[in-house]
């Protein structure tokens, strides 16, 4: 929900209230993202939807829009503990471009950090890594900040 809510919203429904404005959003069938799954069992999660869904993105000084056309985002990812380090992440951005794409999306965009240096943990990779985007396909179109590239995936004309 951090993209989907100002900064005092987000903190004001802290823990079960954004997890219940996840669930509306869910139960409306407005899927916010995918799952991976790894021998049958869940193993991943990506969230990617409009950008025009994600308010506080068009506030970000740092990953502002690029220009004025239409995109897909990925915002985030989860991968289980045991599930890392294994191509999860980039199955999974993989996979949400094709999802925007059977959704009429003409472009995906991320947000990754590039690690100043090796051996981030993983808490932080919440963005997924560069190396990971560039793996799936996608492009360094901007950056306004030397660990946080903009990345698209163009799909078509």
């Amino acid at each position: 929900m951090w993209w989907r809510l100002t900064a005092s919203e987000f903190e004001k429904n802290k823990g079960a209230g954004n997890r219940s404005a996840m669930r509306t959003i869910v139960q409306a069938g407005i899927p916010p993202g995918i799952l991976g799954y790894v021998t049958g069992e869940p193993a991943g999660w990506c969230a990617v939807g409009p950008r025009s869904d994600l308010p506080r993105l068009e506030r970000s000084r740092i990953l502002k829009p690029v220009d004025e056309l239409p995109v897909w985002s990925i915002t985030c990812f989860f991968v289980a503990r045991l599930a890392r380090r294994r191509g999860l992440s980039v199955s999974l951005l993989q996979a949400a471009v094709e999802y925007a794409a059977s959704h009429g999306a003409s472009i995906v965009e991320g947000y990754p950090v590039e690690p100043k240096k090796e051996g981030m943990p993983d808490a932080f990779a919440f963005h997924g890594l560069a190396s990971g985007f560039r793996q799936a396909g996608f492009e360094e179109v901007a950056r306004r900040s030397a660990t946080r590239p903009i990345m698209r995936y163009v799909l078509g004309p």
